[in-house]
């Protein structure tokens, strides 16, 4: 008798199958044509990208279940809503999410996600935060009776909660937040207050309309002394009308550049008083006559929450965003010709012109580099924080400062590839029925949410320069950082071959010497007798670079180390000129920092820029199978451009037609505008 295992397996690959079969009957000729003419198994290089064969078994089973509830992919077109009736009909579905949660029992955190993730394609649940932040919070910073009173309450949806930290006046700067909590001890109450206008909280999600509860972060007065920012659980709304509370002031902040399906609130407190013990207490409490007391235990709960969300956001974020985009334009590019290569020859893919592999294919060696990358540093996160319950933080600092920096250079570069995946569209790309624009500016704002990418990247700075100084005074360094207390080459190894091996050294080499570099000017301009904060800010340009330096030496690694461990030849050789063009690009656009002190020749220049070339032909044969490689469903993708059967133009006809302009009551603009002004000097003709 098979296993569920076995039974789930055999599930996936028969609904696969039989999708695959109906899709290839009607496939463009160009794209069947650059999928046969591959030189790998597209499957093969799937299993790579999920983990193994039966997470893409698993992940496409989950996929399946929810693509085939009518309720979460039935409905209007997205871009042919209203922001309110967008907002509405992913409440909507989010309710009905949580009906198939229960429904299908899922017990793995990854198979929600999933199911998640195609249920709200390029989009956000309403009532995201509520999983993602609320209940986390309630968890790891309430004492066991909190956890025992409100935990049952939230996951059982009888209330409905968001995490409320932003101010208007501050975001990313935690200590500059001015929102107040002064302990009254005649009631044994906290009393909110907002008593600015910047300390409105603002940007919160789900907040606008969505939640009658949330965790809010503020300043904790107690016999009149400041003990800085803390949690409490606070009601915002009747759980019987959904008002809001008397002295609340709370509401929708209007429409944003993306994030449509969820509504960013703020909130404002006019002594708004809630019970003492709605003070999340885990790392510290208010006793009832006003008694400060803060927990011995060396508690990391809520620091680790934020270094996971952090973590999430490269690959959940960044890499499936830029890989979606460049599943897009590669796609299109290979149906697309335009123009003339020779003289009555026809029109070529405009994939054959090199000017567009230069655009398309070190970006999506970029989505492989980030893809690869986020799937490390989730599971060095698990590693992380399975050692924090066992009560060993060390690693913690090195997690922090790796997350904070990546989250920062992963997101840049994955907004700066889907506005050029956008371009390489030409006009076409302009349309939301490309799936471009709704791709970028979800992915866009993660720039500066869960903290701006410059501060982040002086965040990660921080940390190499303590480790730097640590590695200077002999301690011997692990992790990522091990190469700052090692000897470094002063010359590269790189040759015509252009070994991996050597690709990570020269990444190695150029991270070491910025960070030795900028910790001397760190030092230089404190000897001249500024003070070290502004020494700090002095060198601050400098710093950011060395985080980004960091960074992708890191991606370097961890995308050789990935090479290295494929065992399919077929599959190798296309990661190994992946993870080449990823390096040689990176090293062509900072040429500056490694030609510096000499480290790369005039001769090894002239091999980068040539082999970089090289590859983009090498590349050339299986791009649209290394896009097919992610996955990434139509339903999920949400692009006529990046269709898998490659019928672009009669898709694009049939969708225009069905915009609301084109429906006949509209003619009654013409009745009511242009009628009268065409007509308007007839009598006079």
């Amino acid at each position: 008798m098979p296993s569920v295992d076995e039974e789930l397996v055999s599930l996936s690959e028969y609904y696969f199958s039989i999708l695959y079969t109906v899709i290839m009957a009607n496939i463009n000729p160009d794209l069947q044509k650059e999928r046969q003419n591959g030189t790998f198994e597209v499957e093969k290089l799937t299993n790579v990208l999920d983990g193994d064969k039966f997470v893409t078994d698993r992940r496409r089973y989950v996929e399946s279940l929810a693509l085939n509830e009518k309720e979460l992919t039935d409905g209007p077109d997205y871009n042919f809503m209203s922001r309110k009736e967008r907002y509405v009909n992913s409440l909507r579905k989010a309710v009905h999410f949580l009906k198939c949660c229960n429904k299908y029992n899922f017990e793995n955190p990854a198979d929600v996600y999933m199911f998640e993730r195609t249920a709200f394609p390029n989009e956000v649940s309403p009532i995201g935060l509520h999983s993602a932040m609320f209940i986390p919070t309630l968890r790891g910073q309430g004492t066991k009776e909190q956890i025992e009173k409100w935990v049952p309450l939230a996951e059982n949806h009888q209330i409905i909660g968001t995490y409320v930290q932003t101010e208007l006046g501050h975001g990313t700067f935690i200590r500059g937040l001015e929102t107040t909590a002064t302990y009254d001890p005649k009631t044994e109450e906290f009393i909110l207050n907002s008593p600015t206008l910047t300390s409105t909280k603002w940007w919160p999600g789900g907040l606008g309309k969505t939640c009658n509860y949330a965790v809010v972060m503020a300043l904790l007065y107690t016999d009149g002394k400041n003990y800085g920012m803390h949690p409490f659980i606070v009601q915002l709304r009747s759980l019987d009308t959904h008002e809001a509370l008397p002295g609340l002031a709370i509401g929708d902040i209007g429409p944003k550049f993306g994030y449509d399906t969820i509504d960013n609130g703020f909130l404002r407190f006019n002594h708004y008083r809630i019970p003492r013990m709605n003070m999340l207490m885990k790392s510290a409490q208010v006793l009832e006559d006003g008694t400060y007391i803060k927990s011995t235990k060396n508690d990391k709960s809520s620091y680790g929450a934020m270094v996971f969300i952090r973590s999430v956001m490269i690959f959940g974020v960044a890499a499936r965003g830029l890989a979606q985009a460049c599943t897009i334009a590669i796609r299109y590019s290979a149906v697309r010709r335009q123009s003339e290569l020779k003289k009555s020859q026809p029109e070529p893919q405009i994939l054959d012109y090199q000017t567009q592999q230069y655009k398309l294919f070190p970006l999506l060696a970029s989505a492989y580099a980030m893809w690869f990358t986020g799937l490390q540093i989730r599971d060095l996160y698990f590693t992380v924080n399975y050692d924090i319950q066992q009560g060993d933080t060390e690693r913690l600092p090195e997690l922090h400062a790796l997350s904070s920096g990546l989250k920062s250079i992963t997101t840049s570069m994955a907004s700066w590839g889907i506005e050029r995946c956008r371009l390489a569209c030409g006009g076409h790309g302009y349309s939301a029925a490309s799936g471009l624009p709704k791709i970028y500016v979800n992915v866009s704002p993660a720039c500066t949410y869960e903290g701006e990418n410059t501060v982040m990247l002086l965040q990660c700075a921080r940390y190499l320069m303590k480790a730097y100084d640590a590695a200077k005074n002999g301690q011997k360094l692990s992790g990522s950082v091990d190469y700052l207390s090692e000897r470094i080459s002063l010359r590269s190894s790189i040759t015509s071959e252009f070994s991996l091996a050597s690709l990570v050294d020269a990444y190695k080499h150029r991270a070491a010497r910025m960070t030795k570099e900028a910790s001397e000017r760190l030092g230089r301009l404190q000897a001249c007798g500024n003070d070290p904060e502004d020494a700090w800010n002095l060198n601050s340009v400098v710093l950011t670079k060395v985080a980004e330096a960091h960074c992708h030496y890191y991606m370097v690694l961890v995308f050789e180390s990935i090479v290295e461990s494929v065992e399919d030849d077929g599959v190798k050789e296309v990661l190994k000129q992946l993870c080449q063009l990823f390096a040689l690009f990176g090293i062509h656009e900072n040429l500056g920092d490694f030609i510096q002190d000499g480290f790369l020749s005039n001769e090894q220049m002239v091999l980068v820029k040539q082999k970089e070339l090289s590859l983009l032909s090498d590349i050339r044969r299986n791009a649209v199978l290394l896009v097919d490689a992610f996955d990434i469903s139509d339903h999920l993708l949400g692009s006529i451009l990046g269709r898998f059967d490659g019928n672009v133009y009669e898709n694009l006809f049939e969708w225009a037609k069905t915009s609301p302009l084109n429906k006949p009551e509209v003619q009654e603009s013409y009745v009511k505008y242009l009628w009268p002004l065409l007509n308007q000097n007839k009598s006079k003709l």
